[in-house]
């Protein structure tokens, strides 16, 4: 049976933003998992996540201490209709990524990660599909925030697209 997702990072709530935008919301509730690449800030967050999604998978990132560390692991593998997803904050340098991130989850068939707020989809020689859904609350060097929806479907995952969050008003 399909599973919808989100994969999310870089929320930064409350320092980059006070709350993620109504219509990020709208999308975590109504999807069956989340996937969260770290860069939390704040307990209150992940404790807002668990509340409003049905199913979390999430990791801490370098701006997530105390607790959150406590609570989320470095590195979550998760099968998801016969995908084997790995999740992280950090993979390093763009330069080498597939290569490198190919050789440390060589038992993934998708790695989402974080940091650097630049969504990001390529494919490893391997086969491993490299997904970094940006941040839907500082967008940094990019025109807007985004955040990432898809379809795990018979080991599969399709239909992923990368949406854009409007600026602040």
């Amino acid at each position: 049976m399909p599973l919808s997702l989100v994969l999310v990072s870089d929320t930064h709530v409350p320092k980059r933003a006070r709350d993620l935008p109504p219509g990020v919301w709208r999308e975590i509730e109504a999807v069956d998992v989340v996937l969260h690449a770290g860069d939390w800030v704040d307990v209150a967050l992940l404790d807002q996540f668990e509340r409003r999604c049905r199913r979390l998978v999430g990791v801490h990132g370098n701006n997530d201490h105390g607790v959150l560390r406590e609570r989320l692991p470095e590195v979550a593998r998760v099968e998801l209709e016969g995908i084997r997803v790995a999740v992280v904050h950090e993979t390093g340098d763009a330069k080498g990524r597939e290569a490198r991130c190919a050789q440390r989850f060589p038992d993934a068939d998708v790695l989402v990660f974080g940091h650097s707020h630049i969504p990001w989809d390529t494919t490893a020689d391997t086969g491993l599909r490299l997904l970094n859904p940006g941040s839907p609350t500082d967008r940094r060097r990019q025109p807007h925030g985004t955040f990432v929806t898809a379809v795990a479907d018979a080991g599969r995952l399709r239909d992923v697209a990368f949406h854009p969050v409007p600026p602040r008003s």
